[in-house]
């Protein structure tokens, strides 16, 4: 069998079983053998290599110009020589004929082999990168593998992905084995392979975590209109339904708390609000500061600010343990919240309370 036969087998082998194009594997065989063939020969640039499919094997094809009067006998045939071949012969010609050894030799087999299996990662790596970088923005399921000063390395099957330490929620820890998912930050191609950096604290993992638990949101029935989240503590999540027969917020609850409840379990107990959104903002304000009750707001659109008036004794709630409370409804909102209690606006004339 020639050389060519076993290097065409090889290639349609892994075009049926890893799903690598031919003729880019090819491509890049003729490259490699062209090139071990010119360094363990000494040819000059007028050789290329062909591959005859009909036949499965290879060849290496040396053209010569025909020229009147021979500079370079390399690259190079005179007139009168072209037509002892065929009289037809004009200056300008070329003249193409088979000069491919009985064998490469060592040196120029393991130069190709060389070549051609470096050509294979490449193809095989951009394979498996073609197929992850659609998952960036989606979320995944990895396993870990380990842990490395805070950052953990996870298993995609035939790809690796990492949380970097800055993702991770604080204080959470993934033993190796354990399946985690995970939002896609962006997936890389390097010379190892596809990597997929991953988060476990961005607000889209909360989102794509309510799209599998809640059907209604995988219809659009819900949608989810605003995320913010304090990773490991507390998230809030807007949510409104243009069918006003479905109750946007029980949906994502679920009966007993069952549909929020597994996407808490996932996110090891962070809390998670609820909020009904509003496109009336002075509403949806006051909905973004639950479970306190608020009495009054006023929005200032201009400055993207809103105020919002409290009982005295609903301040600390509406504000939050170290303002927690109205720090992620400001971010939910879009809008910076200002919190004044009854007492505090009692003698203001812009508030009728």
């Amino acid at each position: 069998m020639s050389e060519g036969t076993k290097l065409l087998d090889a290639i349609y082998e892994l075009e049926q079983e890893k799903g690598i194009d031919a003729e880019a594997l090819i491509d890049a065989v003729k490259d490699a053998v062209l090139k071990a063939y010119r360094r363990d020969a000494g040819a000059s640039d007028n050789t290329r290599v062909e591959f005859d499919a009909a036949n499965n094997s290879m060849r290496i094809i040396r053209g010569k110009t025909v020229v009147e009067e021979v500079e370079d006998p390399e690259s190079q045939i005179s007139l009168e020589e072209a037509r002892k071949l065929n009289i037809a012969y004009e200056p300008g010609d070329i003249i193409e004929e088979d000069v491919t050894p009985k064998s490469f030799g060592r040196i120029a087999a393991q130069t190709a082999k060389q070549t051609f299996v470096q050509k294979i990662r490449e193809a095989e790596r951009n394979v498996i990168y073609d197929r992850y970088v659609e998952k960036e923005n989606e979320m995944m399921t990895g396993t870990v593998i380990r842990e490395e000063r805070g950052t953990y390395y996870l298993d995609f099957g035939n790809a690796e992905g990492i949380i970097p330490a800055k993702e991770t929620i604080p204080g959470e820890l993934l033993p190796q084995g354990k399946k985690v998912k995970v939002y896609v930050l962006e997936v890389k191609n390097t010379t190892r392979g596809s990597q997929i950096i991953t988060s476990r604290s961005h607000p889209g993992l909360i989102k794509r975590l309510f799209e599998l638990e809640v059907p209604e949101i995988g219809n659009n029935t819900v949608i989810i209109k605003s995320i913010s989240r304090e990773a490991g503590k507390r998230s809030k999540i807007a949510v409104y339904s243009e069918d006003s027969n479905v109750d946007a917020v029980g949906a994502c609850v679920g009966a007993r708390g069952a549909r929020i409840n597994a996407v808490v379990d996932e996110l090891n107990g962070e809390r998670i609000d609820i909020i009904p959104w509003s496109e009336d903002l002075a509403e949806f304000v006051a909905n973004s500061l639950r479970p306190a009750e608020i009495l009054m707001t006023r929005i200032f659109e201009d400055e993207k600010t809103a105020e919002a008036i409290v009982d005295d004794k609903q301040l600390s709630l509406a504000i939050g343990k170290q303002g927690q409370n109205v720090r992620l409804a400001a971010k939910l909102t879009g809008l910076k919240i200002d919190i004044k209690t009854r007492s505090q606006v009692k003698d203001l004339e812009e508030f009728e309370l």
